[in-house]
């Protein structure tokens, strides 16, 4: 969206020339949230699904972050046209013959089948549907993903933990779609089923990340030290979930 301004200007001659001057203005980038806490800097953080999630000083001003926005337009723009682009490549369920799903890093197809029971069965890299759940598929496949998380995870969490000295309070599962695992104040984690998507050495990865957050908050130049220590190929794991996200967020 443009709006022109014209100035006159009288040349040697004394005619009256008018000069116009075309000023771009571009649309304010939308923040879906802004988080503020007692931090320093302003953090610009794209989710999985493509929002934008703003962290900003408790006193930062809206003038002051909406600044920063814009000397980061393009970055912004990129990142989210980058995630559009793995959405599309991500398969759309329908809970179909010939459907494909991720578990443990390898891609998995489904076949329906008359049995009644088990409702749904891994055997293989093949998911088998029973035909009675298929109106309620859905449902049917996030209970899996989760009972599967519920047994495989917290044994993960303490053999990573055993192994490495750290003591967490407790391990809880959860159907967050955004956000792989976290580490409360207490010392609590918390792991998405969702997880359960990726290669067993990227679900060990976001277990180390999150083990190592009880030793160091935040994501200072320390932790990530602490981190490549601990999983020296880090930035392959976390190349591998930005790629794959929307295979989990689909589910």
């Amino acid at each position: 969206m443009g709006n022109c301004y014209g100035s006159n200007y009288k040349s040697a001659c004394g005619c009256a020339t008018t000069f116009w001057k075309t000023v771009i203005i571009l649309p304010v980038i939308p923040i879906d949230e802004l988080i503020r806490s007692r931090r320093k800097t302003i953090a610009l953080i794209i989710q999985p699904d493509g929002r934008l999630i703003v962290r900003a000083p408790l006193r930062a001003s809206q003038a002051e972050i909406q600044r920063v926005l814009e000397r980061h337009r393009s970055w912004i723009l990129k990142k989210q046209a980058q995630v559009r682009s793995q959405q599309a490549a991500c398969p759309v369920h329908t809970y179909r013959p010939g459907d494909r799903f991720l578990y443990l890093g390898k891609v998995c197809q489904l076949e329906i089948r008359d049995a009644k029971r088990p409702l749904l069965a891994l055997d293989g890299e093949t998911f088998y549907l029973a035909r009675s759940a298929q109106q309620s598929a859905a449902a049917v496949f996030r209970a899996w993903y989760r009972a599967q998380a519920a047994r495989f995870i917290p044994d993960r969490v303490a053999a990573l933990a055993k192994m490495n000295g750290f003591h967490p309070r407790g391990v809880r599962i959860t159907s967050a779609r955004t956000r792989w695992g976290s580490c409360s104040q207490a010392g609590n984690l918390s792991f998405t089923w969702r997880l359960m998507i990726a290669p067993p050495e990227v679900i060990d990865y976001v277990i180390l990340h999150e083990l190592t957050h009880l030793e160091i908050k935040n994501h200072t130049p320390a932790f990530w030290e602490r981190l490549k220590s601990l999983v020296p190929e880090y930035k392959e794991r976390v190349r591998w979930l930005k790629a794959h996200a929307q295979w989990g967020t689909g589910l």
